[in-house]
């Protein structure tokens, strides 16, 4: 898998701030980010949206092309970007951790997840 290059947008007032982080170079690392104790508790109140952005596979998918045409997901302020399957398979595993209580407070909150 290469990199997932993760940015963030705050606005303060008038003024808008875009900070892009290091990449992080598997799911496995973005789950790390966004667990209790990551990185991700440490994003400031005032960032409006978090993208991340899955980029292409080394390899097409040449069995079923589809799953590498580009699609965006957004939940609550998070917007994620790049191959179809990255994207459905990134959101069922945060579907999974959510459940199992494995996402930081500060990243449920961004996804809009209260309970």
């Amino acid at each position: 898998m290469k990199p997932i290059s993760v940015e963030f947008s705050a606005k303060v007032g008038e003024a808008q701030y875009r900070e892009e982080s290091v990449g992080l170079h598997s799911t496995q690392e973005l789950f790390e980010f966004v667990a209790p104790g990551g990185g991700c508790e440490a994003i400031p109140d005032e960032v409006v949206n978090l993208k991340m952005s899955f980029l292409a596979p080394a390899h097409p998918n040449t069995r079923n092309p589809t799953a590498d045409c580009a699609a965006t997901l957004q939940i609550g302020l998070v917007f994620f970007t790049g191959p179809l399957a990255e994207i459905v398979q990134a959101a069922e595993q945060i579907l999974d951790k959510a459940g199992r209580g494995e996402l930081s407070e500060s990243f449920r909150r961004m996804l809009h997840i209260t309970t």
